[in-house]
């Protein structure tokens, strides 16, 4: 019998799941499309590997078994599975068509909602992917400003400028790897060292889960504006959720370009880019970014449906409140049963992570076991709280009672060094992009 949102006696059986990943292992390298999505991510061999469907809250594998999904798609759902408005809005649309030989009405009229929500919105562009439109921005910064180096803090997708910067750069020039540098967050010096004369574009996440602090997103705008370059928000995940109008709106700072994706469409491949009016006009004639997809009206139903319902039911403020009480509760819960020391949850409240601190060795296997333990008991857990709309007070509760009975097992643990020898399937993987290469600094 499949495994259910609930203390069940036994892990899930992932017969099916199993099966398919050895089919998908000869043909697929790797065998998954999203990174954070793939088996490295989840404990292999314990977690499953391949969803069948989802509604609201909860999702089930191809083996049939139930969880309570914390992750969001790993974003993108900022409402919830099957989303009556939005799936209503798509199928409308499918009677109609998906993609046209000439630009559909929707793209004016989701530009014009965007237009209205995000405050820097003078003009817009519509891609397909996050990646799409932060590399459009740094190749419409370097126009405009006729400079060559890009600074970043933060994740920006696959394409060469960024992953140059990382440990998977293998394949990109050398010549494009030098243009590409990062600095490091809530450090202003960090920054100031880096800039000179030939960056034209500093990029970042306005914040992950550390909070801005001294107003150091402030001063990265002030620090931009004195040396001539273009300011970048990539708001993949805080757009249309810190505030509708995102980290610009939440912070009132106005960047000079703004990249969005993930929340907007409620799952659906869609992303903007916003932007001041007088750089924006190069896309007309000196700087070519189109795709045959931008326009498909599917995505395009599904954004207009969500922006509606984000604005009308004030979504941000939902998942802000949801997200403060899972957050103060974990955290209640950490000193209750004396594990604060090991780990907190930290993060704004619209998307909260759940730390291992620095004094537990060997955290992959331990938040393996962590991970392990929680799907056991029906939620599929990667360590952070998306929040979605659809997460009920009963998600909230019941996933704080999953905590109160795994804390304890996580505790004993660590602190008697045997997480490895308790796991049923194999330790997560490092995410590339946290290795010591990361930061690097500019040659002068």
């Amino acid at each position: 019998m499949a495994n259910t949102v609930s203390f069940n006696s036994n892990y899930p059986t992932i017969t099916k799941s199993l099966e398919l990943y050895e089919k998908a292992k000869k043909i697929m390298t790797p065998v998954t499309a999203t990174m954070a999505k793939g088996p490295g991510q989840y404990s292999l061999g314990v977690c499953p590997i391949y969803l069948d469907r989802g509604k609201g809250s909860r999702v089930w594998d191809v083996d049939g078994n139930e969880y309570l999904d914390w992750n969001a798609a790993i974003g993108p759902l900022s409402l919830g599975y099957c989303y009556e408005a939005v799936d209503n809005a798509i199928i409308e649309q499918l009677k109609k068509g998906i993609t046209f030989s000439l630009m559909h009405e929707l793209e004016y009229e989701v530009s014009q909602m965007i237009h209205d929500i995000i405050p820097n919105a003078e003009s817009i562009r519509i891609s397909k992917t996050g990646a799409d439109v932060t590399s459009a921005a740094v190749r419409i910064s370097r126009a405009f400003t006729g400079r060559k180096k890009v600074l970043c803090c933060g994740y920006h997708g696959w394409h060469d400028w960024y992953i140059a910067a990382t440990s998977r750069a293998n394949g990109i020039p050398e010549e494009i790897k030098d243009l590409t540098y990062t600095f490091d967050y809530n450090n202003i010096e960090s920054l100031k060292e880096a800039l000179d004369a030939d960056v034209a574009a500093v990029i970042l996440e306005p914040f992950v889960f550390d909070e801005p602090k001294e107003q150091f997103l402030l001063e990265v705008y002030e620090a931009c504006k004195a040396n001539g370059t273009l300011l970048i928000f990539d708001e993949m995940w805080t757009g249309f959720r810190i505030a509708l109008g995102g980290a610009q709106e939440y912070f009132g700072i106005k960047p000079d370009l703004a990249c969005y994706s993930k929340a907007v469409a409620n799952g659906m491949p869609i992303a903007f880019l916003t932007g001041r009016k007088d750089v924006m006009e190069l896309f007309a004639k000196d700087v070519f970014f189109y795709t045959t997809f931008g326009g498909e009206a599917l995505a395009l139903a599904a954004t207009k449906a969500t922006l509606t319902e984000l604005k009308n039911k004030n979504v941000p403020a939902n998942l802000a409140e949801k997200g403060t009480f899972l957050k103060n509760a974990y955290n209640q819960l950490a000193e209750e049963l004396g594990v604060k020391q090991y780990t907190q949850c930290k993060g704004y409240s619209c998307r909260t992570t759940v730390t291992l601190e620095a004094t537990v060795p060997n955290p992959l296997e331990v938040k393996a076991y962590f991970q392990q333990e929680m799907i056991k008991r029906g939620v599929l857990w990667q360590g952070n709280h998306n929040m979605m709309y659809m997460h009920s007070q009963e998600d909230l509760d019941y996933t704080l009672k999953a905590y109160r009975e795994v804390l304890p097992l996580v505790k004993d643990s660590i602190e008697k060094g045997d997480a490895a020898s308790r796991l049923i399937g194999k330790p997560l993987e490092a995410v590339f992009r946290k290795v010591d290469n990361f930061n690097m600094k500019p040659v002068r």
